[in-house]
């Protein structure tokens, strides 16, 4: 097994530590050494189930709800994991609102705003609340987006709309925190078996028929699960990678060849 972050002073953070691809992102990090503090916008059941998972498992981990459109909160949140665990080593962005598949023409001026709002502002407000303690730590940031920003699929424009806006905020931060020795990349998932894409499944947005033809679209012809984010993001926040920055990793099959 592998131990990337064993020994590393501090924690990770991980927003939206609950949903599908969070989960395993904490998984995956606590089991390569890392302890975690993991975010919750409004499920906190689930939140403190998987904390309690991890600390029975032998590392420590802790779960908060918090609000990223809440730039002071954010902060404030930032600055109580530096003073508990002494230092932050990772920040991984998972969280985001529930997007769901529908034209952009259908979408009210108002509620890409609030998308904008809950993507790429959530974001800035994290990473630039983390920079003083990634800078002492010479930490990583890894976004989750999507790769959708890549090869767009109909009906994603507020998925790609305002993740191509973090991608685009992540990698202005790489160019210019580089000289501290801060890190900044993203993960992109495609078409996956968990997280978001199970929901647009189970609501309906996605019928058989779209699966298939999003199947053939993708050379493997299969969909990816939580774990291949996982990994893809914990090796991106290792020092395996300690060369890479202001880089994305498509984790999609093959999709945008």
């Amino acid at each position: 097994m592998m131990k990337d972050f064993d020994g590393r002073p501090g924690a990770a953070v991980v927003t939206g530590g609950t949903g599908g691809l969070g989960a395993a992102i904490c998984r995956t990090l606590a089991s390569r050494g890392s302890r975690i503090a993991l975010t919750y916008h409004g499920n906190q059941e689930r939140a403190d189930a998987l904390a309690a998972e991890l600390t029975a498992e032998g590392r420590t981990a802790v779960a908060d709800r918090l609000d990223l459109t809440d730039a002071a909160a954010t902060r404030a949140y930032v600055d109580s994991v530096t003073e508990r665990f002494g230092a932050v080593h990772t920040v991984v962005h998972a969280a985001g609102p529930h997007i769901p598949q529908i034209h952009l023409s259908l979408v009210d001026p108002d509620r890409f705003a609030r998308h904008l709002a809950g993507e790429a502002a959530a974001f800035f407000n994290l990473a630039h609340a983390a920079l003083p303690a990634l800078r002492a730590s010479k930490g990583s940031i890894v976004a989750v987006t999507t790769a959708a920003t890549r090869r767009y699929p109909v009906r994603d424009g507020l998925s790609a709309g305002p993740k191509g806006a973090v991608e685009a905020t992540a990698r202005a931060l790489a160019a210019e925190e580089g000289r501290f020795g801060v890190r900044v990349n993203c993960v992109g998932p495609g078409m996956l078996t968990d997280g978001m894409a199970a929901e647009l499944m189970a609501g309906g947005d996605l019928d058989e028929r779209a699966l298939e033809v999003t199947r053939r679209n993708i050379p493997l012809r299969t969909f990816g699960g939580a774990q291949d984010i996982a990994e893809a993001v914990c090796f991106l926040a290792s020092d395996r990678a300690r060369f890479i920055s202001g880089q994305k990793l498509d984790v999609d099959g093959g999709y945008g060849v």
